[in-house]
């Protein structure tokens, strides 16, 4: 297996620059992991297309990072995005230009907020110290990914419906798709909604580099299990499908043996590649991802590197839209075993 195996054509055209109104519109690709079998559907069929008994379970993580703009003290332009706060008013954060911005530096973003680099973080960025801390949350913008061009009309419209636990770089983007009104039509159907937390990092954003992907290596990214969800994943009647590839790393990593999951807090650098044996989940709900990335390479490890070659290629002649605020794709055999 090599990283050339998960490269394909992506025209700029194909990558959604704005989300589907009203979000539960968007299409929806259903791949039948079993036969590799595809159908097309809209997302708000999706009660439809699952079965009493199967739980749902999302990311409930919130992004709470943010993008400023600014200067140093000494002159000069300078961005940061804010990936993780580590105690109060003390940021994780992604610096550009990173090798000017040494510790001790003085850096001004307007609007009275300052702050002073004090470290260096293990994947290359700097630990930032605000003198004003309570400004933080109103600075700047939500970053969204460097492909989005086009501005939002607000910074809800890249948060999930039921995003709730703070601590994210970008949202998890598969769970973007549902409506309030949709959670209710899949609870009255007999389908139960559980969730977990894991704050999307750097680990999202690193390409991987090595040709072979088994040289890769992914930082640790912070997740959380709640009790009641280990509870409904090992009394499940039907299928365990998890919405987003960060819900598939969160409770892959957690699992014990078969729809067994440990409860807690934890830091996970799990990779999923072709040949991973899943404990935990059937099936899940993806978006269409990047070539090459460890999104991809998930993907792939669920339902199989040809069949989803076979459902790229029929995605992208049938016009669905990709990345964060593209299209969804629903990956799951026809009935639990």
């Amino acid at each position: 297996m090599r990283l050339s195996d998960f490269d394909y054509v992506l025209p700029a055209d194909r990558i959604a620059q704005v989300p589907a109104e009203p979000r539960d519109s968007s299409r929806l690709l259903v791949l039948d992991s079993s036969s590799g079998e595809t159908e097309h559907h809209r997302f708000h069929e999706l009660p439809a297309l699952l079965e009493a008994g199967d739980l749902l379970v999302v990311n409930d993580t919130r992004v709470t990072a943010r993008r400023l703009l600014g200067q140093k003290a000494t002159g000069g332009s300078v961005e940061a995005l804010l990936l993780r706060e580590v105690s109060l008013g003390t940021w994780e954060a992604l610096v550009r230009p990173g090798k000017r911005v040494k510790p001790g530096t003085e850096l001004h973003f307007g609007d009275g907020l300052t702050a002073t680099v004090v470290g260096e973080t293990a994947f290359g960025g700097r630990t930032l110290k605000f003198d004003n801390p309570e400004k933080v949350s109103g600075a700047g913008s939500v970053p969204l990914p460097p492909y989005i061009h086009a501005a939002l009309e607000s910074d809800d419209r890249y948060q999930t419906v039921f995003s709730d636990a703070p601590g994210s770089a970008a949202a998890p983007t598969a769970g973007l798709h549902f409506t309030a009104g949709l959670l209710d039509l899949l609870n009255a159907s007999g389908i139960e909604i559980a969730s977990v937390r894991l704050d999307v990092s750097i680990d999202t954003f690193r390409p991987v580099q090595a040709d072979d992907p088994a040289d890769h290596k992914m930082h640790g990214e912070r997740y959380s299990i709640p009790e009641r969800t280990a509870t409904a994943i090992s009394r499940c009647k039907g299928r365990v499908i998890a919405v987003g590839t960060t819900t598939v790393r969160a409770l892959e990593s957690a699992a014990i043996g078969y729809r067994r999951v440990r409860c807690g807090e934890s830091v996970t650098d799990i990779f999923i590649t072709p040949g991973f044996e899943f404990k935990a989940i059937d099936g899940m709900i993806t978006n269409f991802h990047m070539p090459r990335t460890t999104m991809l390479l998930l993907v792939a490890a669920l339902c199989g590197i040809d069949p989803l070659r076979n459902a790229y290629k029929i995605a992208l002649e049938s016009d669905y839209r990709f990345l964060s605020f593209g299209d969804a794709m629903l990956i799951l055999p026809r009935s639990h075993e």
